[in-house]
């Protein structure tokens, strides 16, 4: 078999990132075709509707549903401010009212004489959608959002917690064994990404928390601190929503795993650039991966169309992304054409790969390793 098929994970210096950018629900996009702009640019915003509070007038006034008009001292769309009163009663001789208050700050969304209730929602949430990355807009998307485009270093990694953060990229060691710890990371890392070696530790997590570092990119992370980082297993739900105030992106496993030398030796020459990470991370069907953009200023879009995966081949690069070689990168020796029947006892097409670390041979099924697009 001259080739065959297989996701790939991109390691590119130089090729063309194409951005969405779109709004939650429908709303007013800020920018043209062709406009230039920077990663922190609002592109697109709209306003969620804010959270609907239920209030029971009858039962709190002690009267019959329909007879709520009589007390009422709102009427629908009208502002209210917390505690200001909605509904009141004459009282006796103007003494002994009854008052109902809003709970919120809001609106006067709906009146029911046939529930007794009161509707108020609490004020629009402004959404805004950033450009993410430096770049040109290159389609609009009516009422919805953009596309934009960017020349840049682009890089996927193998695993990551924590949303979109843009930052100036910095080392944080000087090999890509260095392992990233707490003495490692200073004041002058703060607002920072910055870039460990084989491995980061808790503590070093910690710290960058601490100090307000935007993000980790690094070789490999410790489950068992992850977990402790989190305060909980992810599962296999997608990653990406998490709120601890950092975003980390493993590029090559979980353990102690050097970076891959062409992915460190991208980063170190990017240090000092603006670079855009993305934590979010799904390994099940839909796959998303987390991600490192690092626009490339003076570079022609147009020229830098990567070209497409054509297959796996003898001699391609792969990385293992089942254990227990989890995150091994090795090299395609031969393409068996023939299905082979496994341990498992099912019968798949296999690969035959001969590992970078210590030149070991094996034979494990295609879907067991990704292509490493450079």
């Amino acid at each position: 078999m001259a080739s065959a098929y297989t996701p790939g994970l991109k390691i590119v210096a130089r090729t063309l990132v194409e951005k969405d950018r779109r709004l939650p629900l429908r709303g007013d996009v800020h920018v043209k075709k062709g406009d230039r702009v920077t990663a922190e640019s609002v592109v697109a915003s709209t306003n969620l509707p804010g959270n609907v509070y239920p209030v029971n007038i009858a039962n709190m006034m002690g009267c019959e549903a329909r007879e709520i008009t009589d007390f009422l001292v709102k009427k629908v769309g009208d502002l209210l401010e917390k505690d200001e009163i909605i509904a009141e009663s004459q009282g006796l001789f103007g003494f002994f009212k009854s008052y109902v208050r809003s709970p919120i700050k809001g609106t006067v969304e709906s009146l029911s004489a046939v529930t007794g209730q009161a509707i108020l929602r609490e004020p629009p949430i402004p959404v805004e959608v950033l450009a993410y990355v430096d770049g040109i807009i290159d389609e609009v998307y009516p009422e919805e959002g953009v596309k934009v485009n960017t020349a840049a270093t682009f890089i996927q990694g193998i695993f990551g917690i924590g949303p979109e953060v843009i930052g100036e990229l910095k080392m944080a060691v000087k090999l890509p064994s260095d392992i990233l710890d707490k003495d490692n990371i200073t004041l002058e890392h703060k607002g920072k990404i910055i870039v460990g070696g084989s491995l980061v530790t808790a503590a070093a997590l910690d710290r960058a928390v601490e100090l307000g570092v935007k993000g980790v990119i690094i070789g490999g992370y410790d489950a068992h601190d992850l977990k402790e980082f989190l305060g909980y297993d992810l599962g296999v739900a997608i990653t990406g929503t998490e709120d601890k105030g950092i975003t980390l992106v493993v590029t090559e496993g979980f353990g102690r795993i050097n970076m891959a030398k062409k992915t460190f030796d991208l980063l170190k020459a990017a240090e000092g650039r603006k670079t855009s990470i993305n934590g979010a991370t799904q390994i099940r069907a839909g796959v998303i991966r987390p991600e490192v953009v690092i626009p490339i200023a003076d570079a022609n879009i147009s020229d830098q169309r990567h070209a497409p995966n054509n297959g796996m081949t003898v001699g391609t690069m792969v990385r293992i992304i089942r254990q227990p070689h989890f995150g091994e990168v090795a090299k395609v020796v031969s393409l068996p054409e023939k299905p082979v029947i496994i341990q498992s006892e099912a019968k798949v097409r296999v690969v035959e790969i001969e590992t970078l670390s210590n030149g070991e041979r094996m034979m494990l099924p295609r879907a067991n390793v990704e292509i490493i697009e450079e």
